[in-house]
């Protein structure tokens, strides 16, 4: 007997079927797996209030790279546009042009060299804790958004062109009608509706001021997470975005004076940053220069790298007022008045070794300065102090 009928007599000699082979289920098409597959990352989203990040673990990570791989399909990415509620899809693409640029890149996390091993654990939500949560903010679409779209755009154009930057956010400086970046998404924090104030329960236990506020995010939706909640979300990946430079020293301007052409040039107020690579310079936080000149500030700053009060080192401009018809020295004093606890305290010398003590650099949040400028503008600054331990403009 050949082989081909040895086959046909064992496959004719199946009473149990057991050699029967039925192809699976094809009724589900390759458009509604995809659909369910981004439902997921919806859901995920839903819940958590923000996108999955690599490195939060197995599942997490699964649905990290899964949008990834979407965002790098110009044709899912039409066939999944109206299903995306979140604007999840809506990204700036990273562009590759350096070794730094490659290990930010890394979405496996191949190139990541820690200790933790596979079985590690982290970021696991205690499940009591889950249900003490009684509300899970949810952005939804912004009905009203073409009142702030403008406003949103210009704001990253301001951004692009300097005239905005981003600043490192503190804990308690968060305010209306302010601009935050938050895992690279713009958004404008509209409201914030205080139902909650700080306040100390029988058992002594602190209950911290809350309430719900209004975000509206740059993709065209809006949320309203509790302020707590915005502030940790800022506090662990965003930024503030500062105050329009023009817009500040145009307000600043139009208070003092009425420009025309009797009107005599008084000099100008600027903040400078350090580019020391000096470790006791360069690691400090929120250090700028307040101070008064005479000429234009480029020229004055020149030779900053020879002169201990700029430290020694070069400087970059971060914002100048151009003032007219006022005492600058005395604005500039009330300046470091104000903001005299946050003094910089350190030593200087000069190239002949001569010591000299700065006393115009400050550790303070450019956003607060920014404030500060503004108090004084308004003529408010009397009923304010700066409180150099929480970064923060206070009432007296």
């Amino acid at each position: 007997m050949d082989k081909q009928s040895v086959l046909d007599e064992i496959f004719s000699n199946d009473p149990f079927g057991l050699l029967s082979v039925k192809s699976a289920n094809t009724s589900r098409n390759a458009d509604e797996r995809l659909l369910t597959s981004f439902e997921e990352l919806n859901t995920f989203f839903e819940k958590h209030n923000r996108e999955p990040q690599q490195g939060s673990g197995v599942q997490e990570h699964v649905l990290y790279a899964r949008l990834k791989s979407l965002r790098e399909s110009p044709t899912k990415m039409e066939m999944l546009k109206s299903h995306d509620r979140f604007g999840l899809l809506i990204y700036e693409e990273k562009e590759i042009n350096s070794l730094d640029d490659i290990l930010d890149d890394d979405m496996l996390g191949l190139l990541n060299d820690d200790s933790e091993g596979l079985f590690d654990l982290k970021h696991v939500k205690d499940i009591d804790e889950r249900a003490s949560t009684d509300f899970v903010a949810r952005r939804k679409p912004c009905k009203d958004f073409d009142q702030f779209e403008q406003s949103l755009k210009d704001v990253q154009k301001d951004l692009g062109n300097g005239k905005r930057k981003l600043v490192e956010f503190k804990m308690g400086n968060l305010r209306e009608n302010t601009f935050y970046v938050h895992n690279g998404v713009l958004f404008l924090l509209k409201e914030i509706n205080i139902s909650k104030k700080d306040h100390y329960r029988e058992d002594g236990t602190r209950v911290r001021e809350d309430g719900r506020t209004r975000c509206i995010f740059e993709n065209g939706t809006e949320s309203n997470m509790l302020k707590r909640s915005v502030e940790k979300l800022l506090y662990a990946n965003g930024k503030t975005v500062s105050e329009n430079a023009d817009r500040v020293a145009n307000t600043f301007k139009e208070k003092f004076s009425d420009i025309n052409e009797n009107d005599q040039e008084s000099g100008y107020i600027y903040i400078l940053k350090s580019k020391s690579d000096k470790p006791e310079i360069k690691e400090i936080v929120n250090l700028y220069k307040i101070g008064f000149s005479t000429v234009e500030v480029e020229e004055r700053i020149k030779n900053a790298s020879q002169e201990p009060t700029y430290l020694m080192s070069d400087v970059r401009i971060i914002m100048t007022f151009k003032c007219f018809n006022m005492n600058t020295y005395k604005l500039e004093q009330l300046l470091h008045t104000f903001f005299g606890k946050a003094c910089l305290s350190i030593d200087i010398f000069d190239k002949n070794g001569n010591r000299h003590t700065p006393r115009e650099w400050f550790i303070a949040p450019l956003t607060i300065i920014e404030q500060a400028i503004h108090h004084i503008i308004s003529g408010d600054i009397i009923y304010y102090k700066y409180d150099s331990t929480k970064e923060e403009i206070i009432e007296r």
